[in-house]
């Protein structure tokens, strides 16, 4: 009899990612040259997002806090890593310039290292890093709902569609992680850290393979629509 534990969640966690690795490789085949480098950051977040799982699985990389919970170190570096990522490839679609790129990008990483700072903490500290990472969060949803979205408006009607499909897209399920994190053991406890773990789990796969899935069918109609300006704005920047 399978038991559902958090070591089956994490393994379902690796082979989803791994799966959807594979199957997101495949816009490496299809889409043109010059699209490949940008495209490949939605490949590289899944490949960081199974190493993660696999070791989650495994059982390595946990610290425990000062309220007695586990954190894991991989989860906090897989979402360190590609979080930012999601957003550089966001502001790629939009063409937006360096600067707003690498702050947007910069910001989501340090709402990362605010996070995983609470959840080693107790009271009143928790509360500081969790208030300190949701303003800086709003900082990027407003760069990238307000100023990326000002030269997303100024691309063709179907790449400033797809910037609003993948912007919306992480950002709504983005939201939902704070409210998990408050919930779970890292937070208040009122979720156990085996339902906490289906819950991430079960959320990461969604943003992060549903994210890729929604670039590369975005990007694909992209192509036959003869859009070839992809990235230009960031790289001539």
């Amino acid at each position: 009899m399978v038991e559902f534990d958090i070591t089956l969640w994490f393994t379902l966690g690796t082979l989803g990612m791994a799966l959807g690795s594979i199957g997101l490789g495949y816009g490496l085949l299809v889409l043109p040259s010059e699209w490949r480098r940008s495209y490949a950051d939605v490949v590289v977040v899944t490949l960081i997002a199974t190493v993660a799982y696999g070791l989650m699985a495994l059982g390595i990389g946990d610290i425990g806090a000062a309220n007695g919970a586990t954190v894991s170190l991989p989860r906090y570096a897989d979402w360190l890593l590609t979080t930012p990522l999601h957003v550089v490839f966001i502001a790629v679609i939009a063409g937006a310039d360096r600067r707003l790129t690498l702050t947007a990008a910069g910001l989501q990483a340090a709402t990362i290292v605010l996070g995983f700072a609470g959840a080693l903490v107790t009271s009143p500290l928790k509360e500081l890093f969790f208030l300190a990472g949701s303003l800086v969060f709003v900082i990027v949803v407003y760069l990238l709902v307000v100023e990326a979205a000002e030269t997303a408006d100024q691309q063709d009607v179907t790449t400033a569609g797809l910037y609003r499909k993948l912007r919306n897209f992480v950002i709504v399920l983005w939201l939902i992680y704070p409210v998990i994190w408050l919930l779970a053991p890292t937070g208040y406890g009122f979720m156990d850290a085996e339902t906490s773990s289906l819950v991430i789990t079960y959320i990461d796969v969604v943003a992060k393979v549903g994210f890729g899935l929604i670039a590369l069918n975005g990007l694909q109609s992209l192509q036959s629509f003869g859009v070839d300006r992809l990235g230009q704005s960031l790289a001539d920047d």
